[in-house]
């Protein structure tokens, strides 16, 4: 059995092969699967927000599902539904497409709030419920939801509750100009079936050494601290909920086990914060990006890197 750097490294190193240019992206989306959360993406169409998943899905080795969210979309497409068997007549149960280990909600904003809604049991507590049964799901169970920009015709916001669910929030943007001279000009294309694979015990020796890492007083510390500037400064219009914390803490320990050590540091939070705050924080007064609003909170709490 290999150690956790080497399957750390090989998820990384085979998503970037089809993934390019995006290796900040790539790192972030997996603490997210170590981590446990779930992923939201926002960008326009056409910069590999589904290749992203698909890539991911097959590197980590998990069972993939795509639902294409629509206006018309129910909440019965998404989980299932109960059916009348007249062969020995009693009622059975279909299983939708969440019944999968990784499941990519493509344009997740285009189906109205009561299909979102769909997710919620789900995200949060790995089941399904159906005419008063509950139904488990897969484990492990990662979403990731890509969110078309709202300015589209057709779109839906995204209820609190349901942004909420989503650990990190971040945006794939154009590539550099080598990343995409390197796609136009690339003359080995690489199947995303033919990258390597993590099998399923590699899969828990990852989750176990999640498991294992550490985060002292001093992190904890610091994690309450933002809280409480988050809720006292009157910056923003909430501040950041007990979930958000649990979050920041489960992403950050991530962050440590990508970066090959058990013990969480202060640049560990900072470098995640942003990508936390992204969906939840939002500035009174004049609009401040994602990094403006991390800044603005280690400015104001003097946190030592």
């Amino acid at each position: 059995m290999r150690n956790f750097e080497d399957l750390v490294q090989q998820v990384l190193a085979e998503s970037e092969k089809v993934v390019i240019g995006k290796k900040k992206q790539i790192k972030l989306a997996l603490a997210t699967f170590l981590s446990g959360s779930h992923l939201l993406i926002e960008d326009i169409p056409g910069v590999g927000k589904t290749t992203l998943a698909k890539t991911l899905s097959h590197v980590i080795g998990l069972e993939y599902s795509r639902i294409q969210f629509t206006n018309d979309l129910l909440p019965s497409d998404i989980i299932g539904v109960n059916f009348y068997n007249t062969k020995d007549a009693t009622f059975s149960f279909k299983k939708g497409p969440i019944f999968s280990q990784f499941l990519l909600a493509d344009e997740i904003n285009r189906a109205s709030s009561k299909t979102q809604s769909a997710l919620l049991e789900a995200m949060e507590e790995k089941q399904v419920s159906i005419d008063g049964k509950s139904f488990i799901l897969p484990a492990p169970f990662f979403v990731i939801a890509t969110k078309n920009p709202f300015e589209e015709v057709g779109t839906y916001m995204l209820p609190s509750s349901q942004l909420d669910r989503f650990a990190l929030s971040f945006s794939l943007g154009y590539p550099s100009v080598e990343a995409e001279r390197e796609i136009l000009s690339s003359n080995k294309k690489y199947l995303i079936e033919d990258l390597k694979s993590l099998n399923k015990q590699e899969i828990e020796l990852l989750q176990n050494k999640f498991a294992e890492i550490h985060a002292g007083e001093d992190i904890l510390d610091t994690l309450q601290e933002i809280l409480k500037f988050t809720r006292e400064s009157s910056l923003y219009v909430k501040g950041l909920s007990t979930r958000a914390a649990i979050i920041l803490l489960n992403i950050s320990k991530a962050w440590a086990m990508i970066s090959f050590r058990d013990y969480v540091i202060p640049s560990d939070v900072l470098e995640v914060l942003p990508y936390i705050t992204k969906h939840r924080l939002e500035s009174k007064g004049d609009k401040k990006t994602p990094s403006e609003i991390a800044n603005e909170i280690i400015k104001n709490l003097h946190i030592d890197t």
